[in-house]
Protein backbone atom coordinates (compact mmCIF):
# COMPACT_ATOMS: atom_id res chain seq x y z
CA UNK A 1 0.00 0.00 0.00
CA UNK A 2 1.58 3.31 -1.28
CA UNK A 3 0.94 6.50 1.68
CA UNK A 4 -0.96 8.18 -0.54
CA UNK A 5 -3.78 5.22 -0.48
CA UNK A 6 -2.63 4.84 3.28
CA UNK A 7 -3.57 8.60 3.69
CA UNK A 8 -6.56 8.60 1.22
CA UNK A 9 -8.78 5.79 3.80
CA UNK A 10 -7.26 7.26 6.91
CA UNK A 11 -8.82 10.42 6.13
CA UNK A 12 -11.96 8.69 4.78
CA UNK A 13 -12.24 6.98 8.06
CA UNK A 14 -11.80 10.71 10.06
CA UNK A 15 -13.96 12.30 8.50
CA UNK A 16 -16.79 9.89 7.66
CA UNK A 17 -15.87 8.96 11.71
CA UNK A 18 -17.04 12.22 12.52
CA UNK A 19 -20.06 12.41 11.16
CA UNK A 20 -20.83 9.03 12.36
CA UNK A 21 -20.95 10.37 16.27
CA UNK A 22 -22.40 13.88 15.40
CA UNK A 23 -25.62 12.40 13.25
CA UNK A 24 -26.00 8.96 14.46
CA UNK A 25 -25.03 7.13 11.58
CA UNK A 26 -22.79 4.05 10.54
CA UNK A 27 -21.09 6.31 7.82
CA UNK A 28 -21.90 4.06 4.76
CA UNK A 29 -24.41 7.11 2.92
CA UNK A 30 -20.79 8.50 2.85
CA UNK A 31 -18.01 6.51 2.97
CA UNK A 32 -19.85 4.29 -0.23
CA UNK A 33 -19.61 7.56 -2.24
CA UNK A 34 -16.38 8.47 -1.38
CA UNK A 35 -14.74 5.60 -1.31
CA UNK A 36 -16.43 4.94 -4.78
CA UNK A 37 -15.96 8.28 -6.20
CA UNK A 38 -12.64 9.85 -4.64
CA UNK A 39 -9.65 7.90 -5.85
CA UNK A 40 -9.63 8.66 -9.28
CA UNK A 41 -9.57 12.28 -8.06
CA UNK A 42 -6.65 11.60 -5.90
CA UNK A 43 -4.61 9.94 -9.17
CA UNK A 44 -5.15 6.17 -7.11
CA UNK A 45 -6.60 3.11 -8.78
CA UNK A 46 -10.44 2.41 -8.39
CA UNK A 47 -12.19 0.54 -5.52
CA UNK A 48 -14.83 -2.77 -6.76
CA UNK A 49 -18.14 -1.80 -5.34
CA UNK A 50 -18.20 -5.24 -3.49
CA UNK A 51 -14.77 -4.14 -1.92
CA UNK A 52 -16.58 -1.11 -0.91
CA UNK A 53 -19.68 -2.74 -0.07
CA UNK A 54 -17.71 -4.68 2.63
CA UNK A 55 -15.18 -1.91 3.97
CA UNK A 56 -18.51 0.79 4.50
CA UNK A 57 -19.98 -2.67 7.04
CA UNK A 58 -16.48 -2.79 8.80
CA UNK A 59 -15.78 0.82 8.95
CA UNK A 60 -19.57 1.37 10.03
CA UNK A 61 -19.66 -1.32 12.94
CA UNK A 62 -16.92 -0.27 14.81
CA UNK A 63 -17.68 3.96 14.51
CA UNK A 64 -20.84 3.20 15.61
CA UNK A 65 -19.68 1.30 18.50
CA UNK A 66 -17.28 3.88 19.77
CA UNK A 67 -19.85 6.73 19.30
CA UNK A 68 -22.39 4.26 20.72
CA UNK A 69 -20.89 4.80 23.94
CA UNK A 70 -20.47 8.42 24.37
CA UNK A 71 -24.82 8.56 23.62
CA UNK A 72 -25.38 6.03 26.43
CA UNK A 73 -23.36 7.56 29.37
CA UNK A 74 -25.98 10.36 28.30
CA UNK A 75 -28.96 8.13 28.99
CA UNK A 76 -29.75 8.51 24.81
CA UNK A 77 -29.93 4.88 24.02
CA UNK A 78 -33.62 3.11 24.27
CA UNK A 79 -32.48 -0.25 25.46
CA UNK A 80 -36.11 -1.84 24.27
CA UNK A 81 -36.12 0.06 21.22
CA UNK A 82 -32.68 -1.04 20.12
CA UNK A 83 -33.12 -4.82 20.83
CA UNK A 84 -36.82 -4.59 19.19
CA UNK A 85 -35.68 -3.18 15.85
CA UNK A 86 -32.32 -4.37 15.94
CA UNK A 87 -33.46 -8.38 16.00
CA UNK A 88 -35.78 -8.28 14.16
CA UNK A 89 -33.17 -6.47 11.44
CA UNK A 90 -30.41 -8.63 12.37
CA UNK A 91 -31.60 -12.03 10.53
CA UNK A 92 -32.71 -10.45 7.80
CA UNK A 93 -29.46 -8.08 7.04
CA UNK A 94 -27.18 -11.55 7.27
CA UNK A 95 -29.87 -12.85 4.41
CA UNK A 96 -29.26 -10.25 2.30
CA UNK A 97 -25.22 -10.16 2.72
CA UNK A 98 -25.05 -13.52 2.01
CA UNK A 99 -26.78 -12.90 -1.21
CA UNK A 100 -25.01 -10.26 -2.37
CA UNK A 101 -22.11 -11.97 -3.14
CA UNK A 102 -24.25 -13.08 -6.63
CA UNK A 103 -25.92 -9.38 -7.29
CA UNK A 104 -24.44 -7.40 -10.33
CA UNK A 105 -22.78 -3.74 -8.94
CA UNK A 106 -25.75 -2.34 -11.42
CA UNK A 107 -28.53 -3.15 -9.61
CA UNK A 108 -26.68 -2.51 -6.06
CA UNK A 109 -26.50 0.86 -6.96
CA UNK A 110 -29.87 1.19 -7.67
CA UNK A 111 -31.84 -0.40 -4.39
CA UNK A 112 -28.75 1.67 -2.54
CA UNK A 113 -29.87 4.95 -4.37
CA UNK A 114 -33.91 4.00 -3.83
CA UNK A 115 -32.95 3.72 -0.23
CA UNK A 116 -31.33 7.15 -0.49
CA UNK A 117 -34.27 8.86 -2.12
CA UNK A 118 -36.85 7.48 0.04
CA UNK A 119 -34.84 8.84 3.02
CA UNK A 120 -34.22 11.86 1.62
CA UNK A 121 -37.81 12.39 0.66
CA UNK A 122 -38.76 11.29 4.32
CA UNK A 123 -36.07 14.20 6.17
CA UNK A 124 -37.97 17.20 4.28
CA UNK A 125 -41.29 16.33 5.56
CA UNK A 126 -41.75 18.82 8.67
CA UNK A 127 -41.51 18.34 12.25
CA UNK A 128 -41.94 19.06 15.79
CA UNK A 129 -38.60 19.89 17.83
CA UNK A 130 -40.60 20.43 20.83
CA UNK A 131 -39.53 16.54 22.36
CA UNK A 132 -35.95 16.10 21.17
CA UNK A 133 -34.13 16.81 24.22
CA UNK A 134 -36.13 13.89 26.28
CA UNK A 135 -34.30 11.00 27.53
CA UNK A 136 -34.47 6.99 26.82
CA UNK A 137 -36.39 6.54 29.79
CA UNK A 138 -39.33 8.89 28.43
CA UNK A 139 -40.22 7.29 25.33
CA UNK A 140 -42.55 4.84 23.77
CA UNK A 141 -43.29 3.29 20.51
CA UNK A 142 -45.35 0.38 18.73
CA UNK A 143 -43.30 -3.11 19.03
CA UNK A 144 -45.07 -4.70 16.35
CA UNK A 145 -44.74 -2.04 13.55
CA UNK A 146 -40.80 -1.74 14.65
CA UNK A 147 -40.28 -5.61 14.28
CA UNK A 148 -42.04 -5.22 11.18
CA UNK A 149 -39.79 -2.40 9.94
CA UNK A 150 -36.97 -4.71 10.65
CA UNK A 151 -37.43 -7.26 8.95
CA UNK A 152 -38.44 -5.79 5.83
CA UNK A 153 -35.67 -3.29 5.63
CA UNK A 154 -32.80 -5.45 7.23
CA UNK A 155 -32.91 -7.36 3.99
CA UNK A 156 -31.80 -4.59 1.79
CA UNK A 157 -29.41 -2.86 3.90
CA UNK A 158 -27.73 -6.15 3.93
CA UNK A 159 -27.54 -6.48 0.31
CA UNK A 160 -25.96 -2.85 -0.12
CA UNK A 161 -23.61 -3.26 2.90
CA UNK A 162 -24.69 -0.96 4.58
CA UNK A 163 -25.18 -0.18 8.95
CA UNK A 164 -28.67 1.17 7.39
CA UNK A 165 -28.70 4.03 9.77
CA UNK A 166 -29.85 6.92 7.16
CA UNK A 167 -33.25 5.09 6.34
CA UNK A 168 -33.13 3.79 10.07
CA UNK A 169 -33.12 7.58 11.61
CA UNK A 170 -36.19 8.89 9.20
CA UNK A 171 -38.12 6.14 10.14
CA UNK A 172 -37.39 6.26 13.85
CA UNK A 173 -38.28 10.19 13.40
CA UNK A 174 -41.54 9.67 11.30
CA UNK A 175 -42.74 6.41 11.59
CA UNK A 176 -41.87 5.58 15.50
CA UNK A 177 -41.88 8.80 16.62
CA UNK A 178 -38.95 8.70 18.67
CA UNK A 179 -37.22 12.34 19.56
CA UNK A 180 -34.53 12.85 17.84
CA UNK A 181 -31.06 12.62 20.42
CA UNK A 182 -32.66 9.47 21.23
CA UNK A 183 -32.70 8.69 17.48
CA UNK A 184 -29.75 8.95 16.40
CA UNK A 185 -28.38 7.21 20.09
CA UNK A 186 -30.03 4.46 19.41
CA UNK A 187 -29.37 4.06 15.74
CA UNK A 188 -26.11 3.62 16.48
CA UNK A 189 -26.88 0.95 18.89
CA UNK A 190 -29.58 -0.80 16.11
CA UNK A 191 -26.82 -0.23 13.60
CA UNK A 192 -24.63 -2.61 15.05
CA UNK A 193 -27.04 -5.37 14.89
CA UNK A 194 -27.74 -4.82 11.24
CA UNK A 195 -23.86 -4.12 10.54
CA UNK A 196 -22.71 -6.79 12.79
CA UNK A 197 -24.87 -9.33 10.33
CA UNK A 198 -23.88 -7.59 7.40
CA UNK A 199 -20.32 -7.80 8.35
CA UNK A 200 -20.39 -11.31 9.00
CA UNK A 201 -21.95 -12.39 6.14
CA UNK A 202 -19.35 -9.82 3.55
CA UNK A 203 -16.36 -11.53 5.64
CA UNK A 204 -17.31 -15.15 4.93
CA UNK A 205 -18.01 -14.41 1.18
CA UNK A 206 -14.60 -12.52 0.97
CA UNK A 207 -15.62 -9.15 0.29
CA UNK A 208 -13.77 -7.09 2.62
CA UNK A 209 -10.34 -5.88 1.99
CA UNK A 210 -8.45 -5.91 5.25
CA UNK A 211 -5.53 -4.60 4.16
CA UNK A 212 -7.14 -1.02 3.40
CA UNK A 213 -10.11 -1.33 6.73
CA UNK A 214 -7.14 -0.81 8.92
CA UNK A 215 -6.42 2.44 7.87
CA UNK A 216 -10.35 3.10 7.76
CA UNK A 217 -10.72 2.32 11.18
CA UNK A 218 -7.82 4.64 12.74
CA UNK A 219 -9.27 7.64 11.57
CA UNK A 220 -12.91 6.76 12.14
CA UNK A 221 -12.68 5.28 16.00
CA UNK A 222 -11.27 8.45 17.54
CA UNK A 223 -13.20 11.08 14.94
CA UNK A 224 -16.52 9.08 15.58
CA UNK A 225 -16.12 10.36 19.67
CA UNK A 226 -14.97 13.74 18.76
CA UNK A 227 -18.12 13.79 16.56
CA UNK A 228 -20.61 12.36 19.70
CA UNK A 229 -19.26 15.43 21.71
CA UNK A 230 -19.65 18.14 19.28
CA UNK A 231 -23.54 16.57 18.35
CA UNK A 232 -24.41 17.08 21.79
CA UNK A 233 -23.48 20.46 22.05
CA UNK A 234 -25.36 21.43 18.68
CA UNK A 235 -29.01 22.44 18.02
CA UNK A 236 -31.24 19.27 16.90
CA UNK A 237 -32.42 21.32 14.26
CA UNK A 238 -29.48 21.76 12.84
CA UNK A 239 -28.64 18.29 13.02
CA UNK A 240 -31.91 16.99 11.10
CA UNK A 241 -31.04 19.63 8.46
CA UNK A 242 -27.44 18.52 7.80
CA UNK A 243 -28.32 15.13 7.92
CA UNK A 244 -31.01 15.63 5.11
CA UNK A 245 -28.48 17.79 3.11
CA UNK A 246 -26.38 14.64 3.38
CA UNK A 247 -28.81 12.28 2.58
CA UNK A 248 -30.87 14.21 -0.48
CA UNK A 249 -26.89 15.48 -1.72
CA UNK A 250 -25.94 11.27 -1.62
CA UNK A 251 -28.95 10.20 -3.63
CA UNK A 252 -28.49 12.42 -6.37
CA UNK A 253 -25.08 11.91 -6.88
CA UNK A 254 -25.72 7.66 -7.52
CA UNK A 255 -28.72 8.33 -8.80
CA UNK A 256 -27.10 10.94 -11.48
CA UNK A 257 -24.03 8.31 -12.49
CA UNK A 258 -26.99 5.22 -12.46
CA UNK A 259 -27.80 6.71 -15.43
CA UNK A 260 -25.21 7.82 -17.10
Amino acid sequence: MTLTFFLFLWGAGSIVGFFSGLLGIGGGILMFPLLLYAPPVFGLEPIGVKSITGLTMIQGFFAALSAMFFYKKHNLVNKTLVITLGLSLFMSSLTGSFVSKVVPDKPLLLIFGALAFIAAVMMLIPRSYAEDELTEDKVSFNKPLAISIGVSIGFLIGLVGQGGAFIIIPILLYVLKIPLRVALGSTLAIGLFSSSAGLFGKIATGQVPFYMAWPLLLGAIPAAQLGSFVGKKTKTQYLRWLLSVIIIAAAVKIWADFFK
